[in-house]
């Protein structure tokens, strides 16, 4: 992983947790249960017992009207005017062809994209400087190709989530063992409980994108963005990726935004989809006949 890739992702790791229909599940991987701190979504008709900020009736995410700078290489700016709203406990896939803007959009989502004009909200919480580790306390961040730490075992790897709420004398020589217990049973949770101790380099790519999942969920976040999770993986470990994102989104409610380029994976998993082209969002709603929506496209 280049230096740049790192210092971004630390840009998460570190400063982001400064405070803290029907699918046939992958037989291999264990059920997933509630992970503790994780938001429940209310019987229909029932009276919300959440805050405002948590609500599955109001917006998990808006954005309205995001522009950003010109780039000379597309001669147009990446983001150029999209508003968008996410509910608390959606799938959301963003497609698009390549240099579309869906990274570009999930990235801003967590403050690593510069805007020219135009604003986001997160919970009810507009983005800007002073709210920013604040919102962070919240998503979970998936880089394209893991960000792990090749030469850490995977458990030290799931504990850098940990950094931004343990002072250095806490970790000094080591994290807490209740830490430590919370990341072991993640791991197990996530089938991978038998490689807690292995360098994450000897792991397979399915494993090392759940190690990253791992590193998320010990945030206890409401909201998860994945950007490109199952590039260069096999079959296999594509469906083992999703199957997990899946779990998370229908048993603990969380609201997962990622970034695809397969329509049929993105049929089979998501309940929506954002379809950008040039910047701006083409098409906003079902999965059902995506194949349709990038002819259009394409023509």
């Amino acid at each position: 992983m280049g230096i740049g890739h790192w210092e971004e992702t630390c840009q998460i790791i570190l400063p982001t947790l400064q405070a803290h229909p029907t699918l046939q599940a992958d037989p291999t991987l264990p059920t997933l249960q509630a992970l503790p701190n994780s938001p429940q979504r209310p019987m229909p008709n029932a009276p919300c017992p959440m805050p405002h900020a948590q609500c599955p009736m109001h917006p998990a995410i808006e954005c309205h009207n995001l522009k950003t700078a010109y780039s000379p290489s597309l001669q147009r700016p990446i983001l150029n005017g999209i508003s968008c709203q996410i509910h608390h406990g959606e799938f959301v896939a963003l497609l698009g062809l390549n240099g579309a803007g869906k990274s570009t959009l999930l990235r801003s989502l967590i403050g690593l994209v510069p805007l020219e004009q135009g604003s986001i909200h997160i919970n009810d919480i507009p983005m800007n400087p002073r709210t920013l580790t604040q919102i962070r306390r919240d998503i979970g961040m998936l880089f394209q190709g893991g960000g792990l730490i090749p030469q850490l075992p995977a458990i030290d790897n799931v504990l850098c989530g940990k950094l931004g709420i343990r002072t250095t004398w806490q970790t000094l020589f080591g994290f807490p063992k209740r830490d430590r217990r919370q990341a072991l049973e993640i791991l197990e949770q996530l089938g991978l409980r038998g490689q807690a101790d292995q360098k994450t380099s000897l792991l397979s790519g399915g494993q090392q994108q759940r190690v990253a999942i791992a590193r998320a969920l010990i945030q206890s976040p409401q909201i998860l963005l994945a950007d490109e999770p199952i590039t260069g993986l096999d079959v296999m470990a594509c469906k083992q990726v999703m199957d997990t994102l899946f779990e998370l989104h229908s048993q603990q409610g969380i609201t997962i935004v990622t970034v695809l380029h397969d329509l049929g994976i993105a049929a089979e998993y998501a309940q929506r989809a954002i379809v950008l082209d040039n910047g701006r969002i083409v098409y906003d709603g079902h999965c059902e006949n995506l194949q349709a929506q990038f002819s259009v496209i394409k023509n």
